[in-house]
């Protein structure tokens, strides 16, 4: 059994407490053997109490690994959410807190769709951190994602945060930049870093599939690999999306998403994949991709 606990947490930056929500199984208390933790990061309009992923933290469990569920300052309505420092700092002081305790081995990261933006800036701010990462459903480009919902509430939630919109000010522009992992993805270029999205995004669900396939390509660049061209992010980004001429790799099989591939893309460590579906992650898949890098070593 895991024992699920609401922990405490002082910011290194402003000296708050902050919550989180740490399951350790029982075999672990009074055990000095290292073992992986799994930071999973909540949705953009969640906050610590609201939506959580019980499939992964369940297969975590079944695992026998630690689990930390963390606030990073809540919903993405305030200036102190949505990527800040503080949010990012919170993070990184949850997992601290834990090490602090308990013998860690890997560090695994992974987030959808708030969950996804900040799985993918901290990966590009502090790539030494992580032994994997899997980003489902992310956004890559907080100005970009405005445009898509600047008359609706996620908007109104980036006004909030920004303090304005994009285009209001030079501060608010910056501070956009800042948050937005495009601009920081290029240092996570040695992270095995896999983003994912469902084809169906951005029509049926909020995110566009474009916001993954720009973040590969930032990444991609930065190590002089080829990109997704532009014409075939168009193709994917059709409602039925689907490529006129995939390559072998975009037609693979993968047991562990268990949904048909559509694109799947690599570039050194970095994976991209668009799969059958929508706005959503897709448990069985994030514990295949931290368990291929198990022994991966992690500063």
């Amino acid at each position: 059994m895991a024992d699920r606990a609401k922990i405490q947490v002082t910011s290194s930056t402003d000296g708050s407490s902050q919550p989180s929500y740490l399951t350790v199984p029982a075999q672990v208390e009074g055990s000095n053997r290292p073992i992986p933790l799994v930071v999973s990061l909540h949705p953009w309009s969640s906050d610590l109490d609201g939506s959580r992923n019980q499939a992964l933290e369940d297969l975590v469990a079944e695992n026998g690994w630690i689990y930390l569920w963390p606030n990073f300052r809540g919903r993405n309505d305030t200036p102190e959410a949505m990527g800040s420092v503080l949010a990012q700092q919170d993070i990184l002081d949850a997992i601290d807190w834990v090490r602090e305790r308990y013998s860690v081995s890997a560090r695994f990261l992974t987030g959808e769709s708030g969950g996804g933006h900040m799985t993918m800036l901290m990966a590009g701010r502090f790539p030494e951190r992580w032994t994997a990462a899997i980003a489902w459903v992310g956004i890559s480009d907080l100005s970009a994602w405005y445009e898509k919902h600047k008359d609706g509430k996620y908007g109104e939630m980036i006004r909030q945060c920004a303090g304005g919109a994009p285009g209001d000010s030079d501060e608010i522009d910056d501070a956009l930049t800042a948050r937005s992992p495009l601009t920081h993805l290029a240092h996570a270029m040695d992270v095995p870093l896999d983003i994912a999205a469902g084809r169906h995004d951005g029509h049926t669900g909020s995110v566009p599939i474009r916001q993954s396939l720009n973040a590969f390509n930032a990444i991609a660049e930065a190590r002089g690999d080829e990109l997704v061209t532009e014409d075939e992010i168009d193709q994917m980004s059709r409602p039925d999306g689907h490529l006129q001429t995939p390559r072998a790799s975009d037609e693979v099989s993968d047991d562990a998403f268990a949904r048909q591939i559509f694109l799947r893309r690599q570039s050194g460590p970095i994976r991209v994949t668009i799969f059958e579906g929508g706005h959503e992650g897709i448990a069985t898949a994030t514990m295949a991709w931290f368990e291929r890098h198990l022994s991966a070593p992690t500063a």
